[in-house]
C-alpha cells in the first residue's frame, strides 16, 4: 500500500470517529432537557418546516443519515486498505521497542473474564466499552424518570384521573421500552457479516456475535418489562381492552404484543443449553426478527424508528447480498477424504476474490437440507491456492455425516450441487505483527490453524519474507484424528513448501496411551468431480471491488429512498397530515416507508451485481478452462478415488512430537516461550479456550496476544 493511500485510510478513519462520537453525544444527551427543550425544537423548526421529509425528517437528519455516512466511509476505508499485504511486514512491526511501546494495548486487549457465564472470555477493554454502555443505559434511565416524574402533579393525575403512583407506572413503561430501544439501535451491527462498520473498529462479525447475544439479552428483558408494566397499568385502571387496541393515529398496543411474542419465542430458543440441542428450532425460529421488526415500526411509527433503523438498514444491505450469491451454485472440483471421518472440500474460486485466513464460509448441500446454512472455516489461502478454495467438515452431527458419507461412499457421486455465502473474515492479517505464533487446537478446531499455516507458507516460499517462529499445540482424542495434520498442505503442496518455514507441532492424543490403530497411516484419498458448465466459481459477487461497490450501494439505495418518501410526502402525505402525525395512518406510512426500504435496497443491490456479472463471467470461462486442463492432464481421468502419496505426511511427521494418553501442559509451552511479542490463538472446546484464556489473564508477560477463535453462529 502506498504512502498516500496509509494518509488517505488514516483520514477517513478520523472522520468516521469524529461522526461516532457525535452521534454517541447525541444519545448521551438525549433524556435531558437541554435536548427536548432547547435543541430538538431548532432543529425540527428548520427541518420539519418543509413537506418534502415531513416529521421524520429530524430523525432521518440526527439518527440515521450519520451511522450510514459512517458504513460508507468504512468501505473506503476497506477498499484502501485491500492491498495490504504480508511483504509489508518484513520488519515485524512489535520489535522489542515497539512491544514495550504499546504493552498498555497488549494489557487492555488480555482477558480478565474467562468463565464467568455469560459473558465468556471477556478482556478488559470489552469490560470497559460494557460498563460504559450500561451506564448510557442507566444514565438514560435515571435521567428520564427524574425528569419525568417531576412533572407527575396533583393537576397532571387529575386531569388523567389516575393516582400519583399509576402515572408513574405508565411513565416507568415508557421510560423501559425507550431505554430498550437504544439497545435495539446496536442489535444488529454484529450480524452483519459484510459489515463496514466493525473493521473500523477493529473487530469482525463472527467475532462480535457475543456482542449480539448480550444486547439481545437486555433489548428483550426491558422490552418484556416495558409490556409488563402496562399490562399491569391497564389492569389496574380498568383499562385492560387497550390491549387489543389498534390506533389509527398513536402506537398501536396490537402490533407492539405481536412484535413483544415473537421477540419472546426467539428469546427462548437462544438459551445455550436449547440452542445446541435444537439448533434447527433456534436457528429457524431466528427469523421471527422479521415479524419482531416489523411490528416494532408498526407499534412505535415510522418516524421514531429512523433512531434504531441504521443497524437494520445495512443489515438488509448485507443480507440481500448473500441473498444474490447463494443462488449460484459454485463448481466443486474436488474432495480429500480422511480416515478419521473429515472431508477436505475443493472448489474453484475466482482469483478476484480474496480472503484473509480464519475466514469462514456459509455452505448449503441442497441434497441434505434446502434450507439449512452451516459455517466451515476456510483451510485454504488466498495466496498460495488464487484459484481454489477450501474448507473442512467433520463428521460429527446429522448434516455433516450425511455429507460425509455422500462423498466418501464406494459409489461416490459425479457432482454435489452446493451454493455458498462468504467468505467473511479479518480485514488484516495479524499473525504477521509477531516474532513467535502459539496456535492451540482441539479436534476440529485445528481447522483455523491450517489456514494461518498455508499463508505462513505463502509468505515464507512465494514472498521470501520473514515469518514468526510458529508453534503448533493440537490435542485430538483418538490417533485417528492425527490425519487432519496431512490437511496442512494443499493437495499440490510439496515438502519445499514447508521447509522454509520455522514450524513445530506439537500432537497430544488424549484418548490413548499408545499408537492402537492403523488408520491414522492410511494416506488421505482425492475424489474428483464433474461440474455441470453452469456451475460458478466462488466470486466475490460485486466484482474486484467489492467494499467500493458496497459502500455505493448503502449510498445510493437511501439516497433513492429519500426521493421516493420526499415524493410521497410531498405529493401523497402532506396534504392530507400538514406534518403534524395527527391524520395520516401511522401503519399505512410505516409500511410505505418499509417497503420503499426495501425496494431501494432490491434495485441497487441488484443493478450492482448485474454490472459486475460481465466480468465475473469472463473469469467463470477462464477456470473453466483451466480446470478441464488439469483434469485433462489427470493420469486417472474421471471421478476415480485416487489415493495421495504420502510424501506431504512424512515431511510433517519428522517435525511433529506425538505424545499419547495426557493433555499439553500449556502453561509451561505458553509462559516458556521467549520474545518481545507472541501471538497466542486458541480454537476448540470452551473449556480448552478457557484455560488458554486464564494463563494469558496472569499477566506475569506483557508480551502475550492473545486471541480467541470462536463460531457461535
Amino acid at each position: 500500500m502506498g504512502v498516500v493511500q496509509i494518509h488517505l485510510q488514516k483520514v477517513i478513519w478520523l472522520v468516521a470517529m469524529v461522526v461516532f462520537v457525535g452521534t454517541l453525544m447525541l444519545w448521551i444527551m438525549l433524556p435531558t432537557q437541554t435536548y427536548s427543550q432547547n435543541w430538538s425544537p431548532k432543529i425540527k423548526t428548520k427541518v420539519t418546516h418543509t413537506a418534502y421529509l415531513g416529521s421524520q425528517g429530524y430523525n432521518i437528519l440526527i439518527f440515521t443519515s450519520p451511522v450510514l455516512l459512517i458504513a460508507t466511509l468504512g468501505s473506503l476505508f476497506l477498499h484502501l486498505g485491500r492491498t495490504n499485504q504480508p511483504n509489508e511486514n518484513n520488519s515485524n512491526p512489535t520489535s522489542s521497542e515497539e512491544g514495550k511501546k504499546w504493552w498498555w494495548l497488549t494489557k487492555l486487549r488480555r482477558p480478565i473474564l474467562v468463565k464467568a457465564s455469560p459473558l465468556g472470555i471477556v478482556s478488559l477493554i470489552e469490560i470497559s466499552f460494557l460498563l460504559m454502555f450500561l451506564a448510557l443505559l442507566v444514565w438514560s434511565l435515571s435521567t428520564y424518570i427524574h425528569n419525568w416524574f417531576a412533572s407527575i402533579t396533583p393537576q397532571y393525575t387529575a386531569m388523567l384521573e389516575v393516582k400519583a403512583w399509576q402515572a408513574k407506572l405508565e411513565d416507568s413503561a415508557v421510560i423501559l421500552g425507550v431505554v430498550g430501544n437504544i439497545c435495539l439501535a446496536f442489535l444488529f451491527f454484529p450480524v452483519t457479516r459484510g459489515s463496514t462498520v466493525l473493521p473500523l473498529f477493529g473487530l469482525t462479525s463472527e467475532s462480535s456475535i457475543k456482542y449480539h447475544i448480550w444486547l439481545g439479552h437486555i433489548v428483550l428483558t426491558l422490552f418484556t418489562a416495558h409490556g409488563l408494566c402496562y399490562i399491569i397499568f391497564w389492569a389496574v385502571t380498568n383499562d385492560i381492552s387497550k390491549m387489543v387496541e389498534w390506533k389509527y393515529v398513536g402506537a398501536s398496543n396490537v402490533a407492539g404484543e405481536i412484535s413483544l411474542l415473537a421477540g419472546l419465542i426467539m428469546w427462548a430458543t437462544t438459551f445455550p443449553k436449547i440452542r445446541r440441542k435444537f439448533f434447527e428450532l433456534f436457528f429457524y425460529t431466528h427469523h421471527l426478527y422479521i415479524v419482531f421488526m416489523v411490528f416494532f415500526v408498526l407499534h412505535v411509527g415510522i418516524s421514531y424508528s429512523f433512531m434504531m433503523l441504521p443497524g437494520l438498514y445495512l443489515f438488509l444491505v448485507d443480507r440481500f447480498v448473500r441473498f444474490l450469491q447463494s443462488r449460484n451454485k459454485v463448481r466443486l472440483v474436488s474432495a480429500r477424504v480422511l480416515s478419521c471421518g473429515s472431508v477436505e472440500l475443493n472448489f474453484a474460486k475466482n482469483p478476484n476474490l480474496s480472503y484473509n485466513p480464519t475466514s469462514i464460509m456459509f455452505v448449503n448441500v441442497p441434497a441434505i437440507s434446502k434450507l439449512s446454512w452451516h459455517p466451515f472455516t476456510v483451510t485454504s489461502s488466498n495466496g498460495l491456492e488464487p484459484e481454489k478454495l477450501s474448507i473442512v467438515v467433520k463428521s460429527h452431527g446429522g448434516w455433516s455425516n450425511k455429507l460425509f458419507q455422500m462423498i466418501s461412499s464406494p459409489s461416490a457421486i459425479d457432482r454435489l450441487e452446493v451454493s455458498v455465502e462468504g467468505p467473511y473474515g479479518p480485514a488484516s492479517k495479524k499473525i504477521f505483527s509477531h516474532e513467535t505464533l502459539i496456535m492451540v487446537s482441539g479436534g476440529s478446531g485445528i481447522t483455523p490453524m491450517i489456514s494461518i499455516i498455508r499463508e505462513l507458507i505463502y509468505a515464507s516460499s512465494v514472498l521470501k519474507i520473514k515469518t514468526p517462529k510458529t508453534i503448533l499445540v493440537c490435542a485430538f482424542k483418538n490417533s485417528a484424528d492425527l490425519t487432519m495434520l496431512d490437511l496442512l498442505l494443499p493437495i499440490s503442496g510439496s515438502e519445499q513448501d514447508i521447509s522454509n518455514l520455522e514450524l513445530q507441532i506439537e500432537a497430544y492424543v488424549t484418548k490413548e496411551i499408545q499408537r492402537t490403530t492403523e488408520e491414522n497411516s492410511i494416506n488421505p484419498r482425492v475424489i474428483s468431480f464433474k461440474p455441470k458448465p453452469s456451475d460458478s466459481p466462488i466470486s466475490p459477487i460485486l466484482g474486484p471491488n467489492s467494499w467500493l461497490w458496497l459502500g455505493a450501494i448503502i449510498a445510493s439505495s437511501f439516497i433513492i429512498f429519500l426521493i421516493i418518501i420526499g415524493l410521497i410526502t410531498n405529493y401523497y402525505i402532506y396534504p392530507k397530515d400538514h406534518n403534524t402525525s395527527m391524520i395520516f395512518s401511522w401503519s399505512i406510512q410505516g409500511t410505505l416507508y418499509m417497503l420503499f426500504i426495501c425496494v431501494s435496497i432490491v434495485v441497487t443491490s441488484s443493478a450492482a451485481m448485474i454490472w459486475n456479472r460481465k466480468q465475473i463471467d469472463k473469469q467463470k470461462i477462464h477456470i473453466q478452462n483451466s480446470t478441464l486442463s488439469s483434469s485433462q492432464a489427470s493420469p486417472l481421468p474421471g471421478n476415480h478415488n485416487i489415493e495421495l502419496e504420502s510424501f506431504p505426511q512424512q515431511s510433517l511427521i519428522q517435525g511433529t512430537n506425538i505424545h499419547y494418553g495426557r493433555r499439553p501442559d500449556l502453561k509451561n509451552i505458553i509462559l516458556g516461550c521467549e520474545g518481545s511479542s507472541i501471538g497466542v490463538l486458541v480454537s476448540g472446546p470452551r473449556t480448552l479456550r478457557h484455560e488458554v484464556a486464564s494463563i494469558c489473564s496472569i499477566g506475569l508477560e506483557k508480551n502475550l496476544h492473545f486471541e480467541s477463535i470462536s463460531f457461535s453462529w
